[in-house]
């Protein structure tokens, strides 16, 4: 840039770009079989059901003009049904927001909820893209750790049994991203009860809550206080491409984010959605269309675990994947998952290492792999390929 020019702002100093998305480009040929990226499966997509919704929604000349700034009224009404549903209780639809995807809602939420330097606290290991939107924020990071019950929420109270005050406490509380993990009911009460007890946010990130397999998540956090705020999404129950994510949230938040929308992008997409209320609405094609894809997530998910453990046996730990679209492993041997992803890739696969999520912890022996874009077969010589590549840098050490 010129030295005439001034210089761009400061907040970008503290940020990276995404290491998922960098590795995406570099394995991005056909020969390699990915297990880095965070896709749900494009060949399950209802492809022909969206088809039919934009056609019916195109038969209106409304649907391609602006829309409200908190979303299209009946896809609101549709959502604010769904959550009362799954929380129990009834939502208004004053107390839902639409959002660009939920990831622009957890943004939004940053610039409403935290002021540089106030306190976050998320687990570790952390979701990638709410560490990029909080160090944005200026926000001072904390973090604290998952076991198989999903978020130390001791570990939580811990920090305010110290003096810590967090504005917001972040969770992927459900199939957790990057962990594969789900916290259990206990903590979930136990983190609300914390929430109303000192004052903060709960942002409970959930977009994997209704891929569950073998049996339902347990009620969402959000369901125990009016002090958690529930995102969710579109993405990964129908397509990421119609970019439908929506919050549920106290309705002064809600009018919060709807300034600071209308100055970043004014409003959504009027068509996608009016696509999206369709698809949400019509209830017996939805239930049938997320069975189908649960039961080929489900067996997917077995293959890998499976195949990790077969394969590898007590030099390998994983989650136990019982829904969403991940899988958490470490090496017990303790192989350095970065150096090894090199040798992964030249051996034909690739996986996320577990130094990407860090925040406290370095997971240097960690990765996540995905399974939702690869059949059982295609899994299994995935594992097959990341034996060879294990076996090759060991013999090199």
């Amino acid at each position: 840039m010129s030295p005439n020019r001034p210089p761009l702002s400061r907040k970008l100093d503290g940020l990276r770009s995404s290491a998922i998305r960098d590795l995406l480009e570099l394995t991005s040929r056909a020969e390699i079989i990915g297990l880095a990226g965070g896709l749900p499966d494009a060949q399950l997509m209802p492809r022909e059901r969206i088809a039919r919704a934009a056609a019916d929604a195109l038969r209106g000349s409304e649907v391609l003009q602006y829309t409200e700034s908190r979303g299209w009224g009946p896809l609101r009404a549709v959502v604010a049904e769904r959550e009362s549903a799954g929380l129990g209780r009834a939502v208004p639809v004053e107390e839902v927001f639409v959002t660009h995807g939920s990831q622009q809602a957890l943004a939004l939420l940053a610039e409403v909820l935290l002021d540089p330097g106030a306190l976050v606290v998320v687990e570790d290991p952390a979701y990638i893209g709410a560490l990029q939107v909080f160090r944005a924020a200026g926000a001072r990071i904390l973090a604290v750790p998952l076991d198989a019950e999903g978020m130390r929420v001791d570990a939580l109270a811990d920090l305010l049994a110290r003096g810590e005050r967090p504005a917001v406490v972040h969770t992927v509380s459900t199939f957790h991203n990057p962990g594969g993990v789900t916290m259990s009911p206990r903590r979930r009460r136990d983190l609300a009860a914390l929430a109303d007890a000192h004052g903060f946010w709960v942002i409970e990130d959930d977009p994997y809550g209704e891929l569950w397999f073998d049996r339902p998540a347990p009620a969402p956090v959000a369901t125990y206080s009016p002090a958690v705020i529930r995102l969710s999404s579109a993405s990964k129950i129908i397509s990421p491409t119609l970019r439908v994510g929506w919050m549920v949230a106290p309705e002064p938040v809600c009018r919060a984010v709807e300034l600071l929308k209308q100055g970043a992008d004014l409003c959504g997409s009027a068509l996608t959605q009016q696509i999206a209320a369709d698809l949400l609405a019509d209830r017996t094609w939805l239930a049938a269309h997320i069975d189908l894809v649960r039961a080929t997530y489900s067996d997917r998910a077995k293959a890998l675990v499976h195949a990790v453990r077969d394969t590898f046996g007590d030099r390998v730990a994983c989650t136990d994947a019982e829904g969403g679209m991940f899988v958490w492993a470490t090496f017990t041997d303790g192989t350095d998952t970065s150096d090894l992803l090199a040798t992964a890739v030249e051996h034909g696969v690739a996986y996320v290492p577990g130094a990407a999520f860090a925040v406290d912890t370095d997971y240097r022996t960690a990765l996540r792999m995905c399974f939702t874009t690869s059949d059982a077969g295609r899994l299994e010589e995935a594992v097959r390929r990341l034996a060879g590549a294990h076996a090759a840098a060991s013999a090199s050490t």
